[in-house]
């Protein structure tokens, strides 16, 4: 159960990544709130992962889910590019996340 919280977790970072960057100095009150919201969320569960998944695994993870949802989310937004480079890169990214869940 703390991986399935470990990725919801992952996925709400990439949430508050993307509504951070619409809020526009928090001057825009929705993407705000989902930022906080989404913030909050995404560090309570990785907090409570960190129970269980130690934590140099939590974190990498973590991170990972979150970085490659935020990027993918911004080549299918076409808010950047897809190239080659860009997608053999965050596929390679998410072998690495794949293996840490593997050797946990």
């Amino acid at each position: 159960m703390d991986w399935v919280v470990l990725v919801v977790s992952g996925l709400l970072e990439a949430v508050w990544a993307t509504a951070l960057s619409r809020t526009k100095g928090f001057t825009r009150w929705r993407p705000t709130v989902v930022f906080a919201v989404a913030i909050v969320g995404s560090m309570v569960g990785l907090a409570i992962a960190m129970l269980t998944i130690p934590t140099g695994t939590a974190y990498a993870v973590w991170v990972g889910i979150g970085a490659v949802t935020t990027a993918v989310w911004a080549m299918v937004t076409r808010a950047e590019r897809a190239t080659v480079a860009r997608v053999v890169l965050l596929a390679v990214l998410v072998g690495c996340v794949v293996g840490l869940k593997v050797v946990a």
